[in-house]
C-alpha cells in the first residue's frame, strides 16, 4: 500500500472524511433519482414503447415496493456480508439495473426496474448503518441531515434535467445518465476501502460473536417508530402525487401548480439541514414535535385557507424534509451495534414504504369518489399526526434506552 492509499483510509484524516461523505451524498442521489426520472419523460416512454399511462406508472411504483418487500433480504446482506460489502453490491446492482431498464422494451424495462429496486433497498438500510458506524453521535445527526437533503437534490436534478437531455439524446440515454450518481459513489468508495475492503464479505460483529438479540418486532420503540416513518411516508408520497392536482383545482395553470409543488421539493432541503441542529441542541422528541406541527400546516392550511398556499407549501416542505431526517436520524440509536441496528432500521423502512406506496393510490380514490378534496386532507392530517405522536414516543424511549447503556457503562467501567 502506498504512503497516498495510506492517507486516504486513514480514518480521521481529512482525505478520508471528503471521501466519505461524497460516497455518502452520491449514493443518497442514486437512491431516489433513477426512477423518480422516470415521471419527466413519461409520455415519450409510453409512446416508444406502446404501452399505456398505468403501465409506465410500475416504472416508478415497483422500487418502492421492493423497499418494503426486501426490507428483509437487505438486512440480512448487511448482516453477514457486513456494511461496506453491501453498499458496493448496491451501486454495482443499481448500474446494472439502470441500464437493463433501458436496453430493450417494456419486458426489460420493468425487469430491470425490479432489478434496480432490489439494489437500492440495500442502499436505503446501509448508508445509515455506515454513518452511525463512522461518526460520533453529534456528527452523526448533521450526516444525516446531509444524507437526507442529498435525496432531494438528487430529486430535483433528475426532475428539471431529464426531459432536457431527451430532447437531446433520447430518453434511454437520459434515464441511463443517472447511474452516473452511482459511478460516482463507486469511484470514491472504492479508493477509500480498498479492493478487499470493498468486495470482501465481512460479517458484522455481533453476528459473529453469537450476542443475544431480541427481535425488532418486539422492541417497542421500533414499532413507534416504523408507525411514524409509515405516517410521514404516506403523506409524503400522497401530498407529493395529488399537489399539483388540488392547486389546479384552485384555479392554478398546469405549470403554475407544477411550479408551486415544486416548493415543496425543494423546502425539504432546508429541513433536512435545520432538523439536527435542533436534535442535537434539544432531543430527538424535540425534533419528531417540530417536523409533526410543521407538516400540520399542509392539511389544515388547505382546508381552511387555501389562498395561503404558499405559506402552507413552504412551511410544509421544511418539515417534511425534518420528517424524513429525524426519522433516520433514530435509526443511529435503534440499538447498541451494527447487526441490532439493521434489522431494526430494517423492520421500520419495510413498514413505512409498504405503507406508503398506498397513499397516492388511497388519496386519488378517495377524491374521485368523493369529489373534493376534504377526505384525503382529512387522512394526511391523521398520518401526520401519527408521525407526531408516535415519533415523539418512540424518541422518548430510545432516550431512555442509550441513558441506561449509558449508566451500564459506566458501572462496568
Amino acid at each position: 500500500m502506498s504512503d497516498r492509499s495510506a492517507r486516504w483510509r486513514r480514518r480521521g484524516s481529512t482525505p478520508y472524511f471528503v471521501l466519505l461523505v461524497a460516497v455518502i451524498a452520491l449514493t443518497a442521489a442514486v437512491l431516489r433519482a433513477p426512477f423518480l426520472a422516470v415521471a419527466p419523460v413519461a409520455r415519450e416512454i409510453g409512446i416508444d414503447l406502446g404501452v399505456s399511462a398505468a403501465v409506465v406508472g410500475l416504472l416508478t411504483s415497483i422500487p418502492v415496493l421492493c423497499f418494503a418487500l426486501f426490507a428483509p433480504a437487505a438486512v440480512a446482506l448487511v448482516r453477514r456480508g457486513g456494511a461496506d460489502f453491501a453498499l458496493t453490491v448496491t451501486l454495482i446492482g443499481t448500474i446494472a439495473g439502470c441500464l437493463l431498464r433501458v436496453s430493450g422494451g417494456i419486458a426489460l424495462a420493468l425487469i430491470g426496474t425490479a432489478v434496480m429496486g432490489v439494489f437500492l433497498t440495500v442502499g436505503n438500510i446501509v448508508i445509515p448503518v455506515i454513518i452511525s458506524r463512522e461518526f460520533t453521535a453529534r456528527r452523526a445527526h448533521t450526516m444525516t441531515g446531509i444524507y437526507t437533503s442529498a435525496l432531494n437534490v438528487g430529486t430535483m436534478t433528475v426532475t428539471l434535467a431529464t426531459a432536457p437531455l431527451a430532447d437531446v439524446i433520447g430518453w434511454r440515454w437520459a434515464l441511463a445518465s443517472w447511474a452516473c450518481f452511482a459511478v460516482a459513489a463507486l469511484a470514491c468508495w472504492i479508493p477509500l476501502r480498498g479492493l478487499r475492503g470493498a468486495f470482501a464479505p465481512r460479517p458484522a460483529a455481533s453476528a459473529i460473536s453469537g450476542t443475544a438479540r431480541g427481535s425488532a418486532w418486539r422492541h417497542r420503540p421500533t414499532l413507534l417508530l416504523a408507525v411514524a416513518f409509515a405516517g410521514q411516508a404516506f403523506a409524503f408520497y400522497g401530498v407529493t402525487a395529488w399537489l399539483p392536482s388540488l392547486l389546479a383545482d384552485e384555479g392554478f395553470s398546469g405549470a403554475a401548480a407544477g411550479a408551486i409543488a415544486s416548493i415543496f421539493q425543494v423546502a425539504g432541503i432546508a429541513g433536512s439541514l435545520l432538523i439536527p441542529v435542533l436534535t442535537m441542541r434539544a432531543s430527538l422528541a424535540a425534533g419528531f414535535l417540530a417536523a409533526g406541527i410543521g407538516w400540520l400546516v399542509v392539511p389544515l392550511g388547505f382546508l381552511f385557507a387555501p389562498a395561503g398556499w404558499l405559506v402552507w407549501t413552504s412551511i410544509g416542505g421544511v418539515a417534511q424534509g425534518a420528517g424524513i431526517t429525524v426519522v433516520f436520524i433514530a435509526f443511529g440509536v435503534l440499538g447498541p451495534d451494527v447487526h441490532t441496528t439493521a434489522g431494526r432500521s430494517g423492520l421500520v423502512q419495510a413498514v413505512g414504504y409498504g405503507v406508503s406506496a398506498a397513499g397516492p393510490l388511497a388519496l386519488g380514490g378517495l377524491h374521485e369518489s368523493t369529489g373534493s378534496w376534504t377526505v384525503p386532507l382529512v387522512i394526511v392530517l391523521v398520518a401526520v399526526v401519527v408521525l407526531l405522536v408516535c415519533g415523539t414516543l418512540s424518541a422518548r424511549m430510545l432516550q431512555t434506552e442509550i441513558a441506561a447503556r449509558s449508566g451500564a457503562a459506566a458501572a462496568e467501567s
